[in-house]
């Protein structure tokens, strides 16, 4: 199994990548692939996908800050879903830097909602009831979601920076 950094969407894999982007996320939460190929070029951005024997995977999207890591966008593809592969795209994330790690859901409304929450928890991630909301990538609507993290949960402000911080960065990409 080998986790590979794709950095053009020329590359092995992404248009593979990009469907399963497409199909595993609602419009007002994704680049469109213009904004996508643009954050590709940033040195802090990761578009990791996992390969295991020339099979693809799944996906980790993820930013690279400071004090912190960002997972952007995650998913595992359809057909190999709850055989763990998740769980070890994640664990091997978490076990690669010692720095804290911050996500999102959606509010817990549906039993798929609340099923991923659920995943991220038993991987060690804290859910934050802290209120949060993130621009519509289609309209100026704003997305209400909550934010969880590993190892511990975050304060409020520690949000709050967060939001003041790389949201400019993650969302004007």
């Amino acid at each position: 199994m080998k986790l590979k950094r794709l950095k053009e969407s020329t590359d092995d894999y992404f248009h593979q990548a990009w469907e399963l982007y497409n199909d595993a996320f609602p419009l007002e939460e994704r680049r469109t692939l213009d904004a996508q190929k643009t954050v590709l070029n940033r040195s802090n951005y990761h578009f990791e996908i996992l390969v295991d024997h020339n099979q693809f995977i799944g996906f980790i999207l993820w930013w690279d800050f400071e004090t912190f890591r960002y997972i952007d966008h995650f998913a595992t593809s359809k057909n190999i879903r709850n055989k763990g592969f998740g769980k070890l795209i994640l664990n091997t994330f978490i076990n690669n830097d010692d720095k804290p790690i911050l996500l999102e859901v959606e509010l817990p409304a549906s039993s798929i909602d609340k099923r991923r929450i659920k995943f991220y928890e038993r991987l060690g991630f804290k859910l934050n009831l802290h209120d949060y909301s993130v621009p519509s990538s289609v309209d100026n609507r704003k997305i209400d979601l909550l934010v969880m993290s590993y190892p511990e949960a975050i304060t409020k402000e520690t949000l709050n920076r967060f939001i003041v911080n790389n949201h400019p960065i993650i969302f004007n990409s």
